[in-house]
């Protein structure tokens, strides 16, 4: 592969992220960001390869064996996760692959995404690499590359771009946002990526649970226009904001899944897919014009939700919404700046699910005025809807985040390996509450996971809704107890 400009690798570990869940109940994911990142750099003229190592399942060192085989002139790992937990977490292995980069090829090496966008200072000083990319990446790789090839080094023209100069640390401006999104994000080059090897979450694909691959995963939008105060997504924006891909677009791409490689299963990555109704309608509307036989799941806010439009949404294939609750508790809530109603949020699942959408609830434990009563009564609230699957999370101060920043301000103390702001990791570490230490917060976590998915009310439902052959993965699932160091000591 001689001539290669530029090699866009994808790390992650799942044992380290996930432990037991890795093997057969977590998703393997497309890394959409680095499929339109390619597209958009061979549009510019660009040789391009691309190395999954989290799909491939292989090690840092087979991947820069890899590299070394294919000589390109930057190596680009790019840690975007499609959770906002999702880059930090990946950031350990990260890590070791951008050593065994330096170490065993004559690449230069560049780390960018959303953790890095972050703390780009932190990344650079930490990280043996040449390079960290702040923002969005597609103009900063463009300019370096073209540097690269002229084989100069003055790199203070290249926008968003970390680097040393001797012994200095230098920056440049970050390069502005990305205005068409229909140029800068095309339909990705999924030629580039090993297709063969994503699968569905587990839940996704309750409806016909033997059949979880091949999978797909798609952005219509970029970033959001709230700012909950525990997530962290906005980082590589800098700021509130949503941008589109048209409609057309989309849809277009959406075929190029379905026509190429198989694809029925597909997430919608948009961090809120359900909230300009002309876009996402359009986009459902095109979707039933076209009669693909899709299985759809994209984020929405209850208090963004259409009654009327559920209707047409099912039919388009979008079979699950996901849905930000958080707290029953509306002081705990609106200290996370989400206003609503416990009445409203009931009303909305049902409206859902009236129209044969599943609904995967979210919750979180251990918001700053989180106590053991207030947790009690999310739990207490996430019985009672009966979701058809939930994630429980542990509030975590991730990088690009308020909570982060509170967290620094305060002394709290936060992981000191990466990994451990993975919510399923050994390692794990959340916040404490200003009434609750974080091991009382991880406890209470990890016994509601239990005491969910083990209810006899909901192995019901799951039962009647898809059979007894879900039922008996679910049970699967739930032998799986995580291991934690936090409630070990």
């Amino acid at each position: 592969m001689k001539g290669i400009d530029i090699v866009l690798i994808n790390p992650g570990d799942r044992k380290q992220t996930y432990q037991g869940l890795g093997m057969d109940f977590s998703a393997i994911e497309p890394p959409f960001w680095i499929a339109v990142i390619a597209a958009y750099l061979r549009n510019n003229g660009f040789q391009v390869a691309v190395i999954d190592a989290n799909a491939e399942n292989i090690s840092t060192q087979e991947t820069a064996d890899k590299v070394k085989q294919i000589d390109p002139l930057l190596s680009a790992v790019i840690v975007y996760g499609s959770q906002p937990s999702a880059s930090t977490q990946n950031m350990t292995t990260t890590g070791k692959i951008c050593r065994a980069l330096k170490d065993n090829t004559t690449s230069k090496v560049a780390i960018g995404g959303l953790h890095p966008s972050a703390l780009p200072l932190k990344t650079l000083e930490e990280e043996r690499v040449d390079f960290v990319i702040e923002g969005e990446g597609h103009y900063t790789l463009v300019a370096l590359l073209e540097i690269l090839r002229a084989g100069k080094t003055d790199y203070s023209f290249v926008p968003g771009l970390w680097y040393r100069d001797n012994d200095n640390i230098k920056n440049n401006s970050r390069s502005p946002l990305i205005k068409n999104l229909d140029e800068v994000l095309p339909v990705g080059a999924w030629d580039l990526i090993p297709m063969r090897k994503y699968k569905a979450h587990n839940w996704h694909c309750f409806d016909d649970i033997k059949n979880r691959m091949p999978y797909g995963a798609i952005y219509t939008s970029l970033g959001c226009p709230y700012s909950c105060v525990f997530c962290c997504i906005n980082a590589p924006f800098g700021k509130p904001g949503i941008r589109y891909r048209s409609p057309d677009l989309v849809v277009k791409e959406i075929g190029v899944l379905v026509n190429n490689y198989g694809i029925k299963n597909i997430k919608i990555v948009d961090e809120l897919f359900v909230l300009n109704e002309k876009h996402y309608m359009t986009i459902v509307d095109m979707l039933i014009e076209k009669g693909y036989d899709l299985n759809i799941w994209a984020y929405a806010r209850v208090d963004t939700v259409k009654p009327e439009n559920l209707q047409k949404m099912k039919k388009a294939g979008i079979n699950w919404l996901a849905l930000g609750i958080e707290s029953a508790n509306p002081d705990v809530r609106d200290g996370a700046e989400k206003r609503m109603r416990v009445k409203d949020i009931k009303h909305v699942v049902q409206a859902i699910q009236d129209e044969g959408i599943r609904v995967i609830g979210n919750y979180i434990f251990g918001l700053p005025d989180d106590n053991l009563e207030t947790m009690q009564e999310t739990l207490n609230m996430a019985m009672e809807l009966n979701c058809e699957f939930v994630n429980f999370y542990c509030a975590m101060a991730y990088p690009g985040s308020k909570l982060y920043e509170i967290a620094i301000r305060e002394g709290w103390q936060l992981p000191n390996k990466w990994h451990g702001f993975s919510q399923h990791s050994y390692e794990t570490l959340p916040l404490p509450t200003k009434h609750i230490s974080a091991k009382d917060v991880l406890k209470f976590r990890d016994d509601a996971f239990h005491k969910y998915f083990e209810n006899p009310d909901y192995l019901n439902m799951v039962q009647q809704k898809f059979g007894s052959e879900v039922e008996s993965h679910i049970r699967e699932m739930t032998k799986t107890r995580l291991k934690r160091r936090l409630l070990e000591s």
